[in-house]
């Protein structure tokens, strides 16, 4: 496992002042770009889930770096997988839910039908800064009286202290900075 974490954390970048002054962007790009990375990642992320939660019946991830990460795992377990994205990006009926980034505002929306009620749910993106996108999304699910068991993120922010937005909602991070 330390392997895998060190070749991880090995491929984020940092820029400073992006995409506005004062913050430090995390870079995931060279992770997608490593097979190796890309697969330590889905490992680490199926191990803890297989570990964890063996009973998920969807992966959930968000617009847009979820994107990546959660097809892979879902595919990995054998179970669905639906996405959050920024208002007007899906067809047909929605629900919304607005929310505050480190950096902006901003609303996410799911398909009415993306989650069924009762379904246990996990949700997965690149990164938790301020809690604000992750905890939009468990309000989504959570509307639909699905069950959130709990997010995954390749990289935490923790002196953002984003997890604590979450409340009850348990927060596996691979990197912590």
């Amino acid at each position: 496992m330390a392997e895998k974490l060190d070749l991880i954390s090995n491929c984020v970048r940092t820029f400073h002042d992006f995409p506005t002054k004062g913050i430090p962007f995390k870079d995931i790009c060279p992770i997608l770009k490593d097979p190796k990375a890309l697969t330590a990642v889905t490992d680490l992320f199926e191990e803890h889930v297989r570990r964890t939660y063996p009973q998920v019946d969807l992966i959930v991830g968000l617009d847009a770096r979820g994107f990546l990460f959660g097809p892979l795992l879902a595919q990995r377990l054998g179970v669905g997988f639906a996405p959050i994205r920024k208002k007007g990006k899906l067809p047909g009926p929605t629900l919304s839910v607005a929310y505050s980034l480190e950096y902006a505002k901003a609303e996410a929306e799911m398909q009415e039908d993306a989650v069924s009620a009762g379904q246990k749910v996990l949700i997965i993106d690149d990164l938790l800064a301020t809690g604000g996108t992750l905890y939009a999304a468990c309000e989504l699910i959570k509307r639909q009286k699905a069950e959130v068991l709990g997010c995954l993120v390749v990289i935490e922010l923790k002196y953002l202290n984003g997890s604590e937005k979450l409340q009850s909602t348990p927060v596996f991070s691979l990197i912590q900075y």
